[in-house]
C-alpha cells in the first residue's frame, strides 16, 4: 500500500495543498471544545473515574486525527482519522454498557478488543487508494460505515427511556444530532456544483455536539459532599 497516496473525497478540496480544506480542517475544533466542556463539567461534580477521562481524551484525539486527514489528505492520515473515531465509539459503548446496563468489564473488554481487531483487518484489506477497477458510486458517500455507531447510540437511548435514566434526554438528542450529521456527510459530494464548500464541515460541528452530549450524559453523579 502506498501510504502517501493522495485522497480527494470532499467538495472543499480542489488541490493537494495543506490548507485546501480550511473549513473542514478548522471545524474539527468542535471535538476538543466538547472534551473541554466535559472536563469542566466533571470537575464541577467533584471529579470522575478513569474511564471517563479516557473518553474525554479520545474525543480530543478525534479532532486531531480528523484535522490531519483534512490537511495532509493521504492514506496514513486517513487511519489517523478513523482509528480515534472507532476507539471512541468502542470505549463509549463499553463504559455505557458497564455503567448503565451493569455488564461485567472482562467480557466487554474482550468483545471490544475483538471488534477493534476485526475492524482494522477489514479496513486495511478494503482500503485501496488506487483500485484497478473504479468502485460503483456510493449513494451514502461512505457514511454507511457509521451505521453500527448509530444503532448503538439509538439502542442506549432506548434503554435509557425504558429504565427512566436521567440522561435519556441527552442520549436521545445525541442520536438525532448524529443522524443529522450523517445526512450532511452523505450529501457532501452531491451538492458540489451548487455549493462548492460542501457540507462535510457540518458533519464535524454536529458530531462535536453529539460527542459533547454523550460525554455529558456519561458524567458521574455529583461526588462533592453536601453540607449537613
Amino acid at each position: 500500500m502506498d501510504w502517501t497516496a493522495a485522497i480527494d473525497i470532499y467538495c472543499e478540496r480542489t488541490s493537494a495543498g495543506f490548507w485546501a480544506e480550511p473549513v473542514n480542517a478548522w471545524s474539527n475544533l468542535a471535538f476538543p471544545v466538547a472534551a473541554l466542556a466535559a472536563s469542566l463539567g466533571a470537575r464541577r461534580r467533584g471529579g470522575a473515574p478513569p474511564d471517563y477521562w479516557v473518553l474525554v481524551a479520545l474525543a480530543a484525539l478525534v479532532g486531531l486525527g480528523s484535522f490531519l486527514f483534512h490537511t495532509v489528505a493521504v492514506v496514513w492520515s486517513e487511519y489517523a482519522d478513523t482509528i480515534p473515531i472507532w476507539s471512541f465509539v468502542a470505549a463509549t459503548i463499553a463504559v455505557a454498557a458497564r455503567r448503565k446496563a451493569g455488564w461485567p468489564l472482562g467480557p466487554l473488554a474482550l468483545t471490544g478488543l475483538a471488534a477493534a481487531v476485526a475492524f482494522i483487518v477489514v479496513f486495511v484489506s478494503a482500503t485501496d487508494p488506487r483500485p484497478a477497477v473504479p468502485p460503483p458510486p456510493d449513494p451514502l458517500n461512505g457514511s454507511g460505515q457509521y451505521a453500527p455507531a448509530l444503532a448503538a447510540l439509538a439502542t442506549f437511548a432506548a434503554i435509557s427511556w425504558v429504565r427512566r435514566m436521567p440522561a435519556r434526554g441527552l442520549l436521545t438528542a445525541a442520536t438525532l444530532v448524529f443522524l443529522a450529521a450523517l445526512v450532511f456527510r452523505s450529501i457532501d459530494l452531491r451538492i458540489c456544483g451548487a455549493f462548492p464548500l460542501g457540507t462535510h464541515f457540518l458533519w464535524h460541528l454536529l458530531n462535536g455536539l453529539m460527542v459533547g452530549l454523550v460525554l455529558w450524559a456519561m458524567l458521574p453523579a455529583n461526588r462533592q459532599r453536601r453540607p449537613r
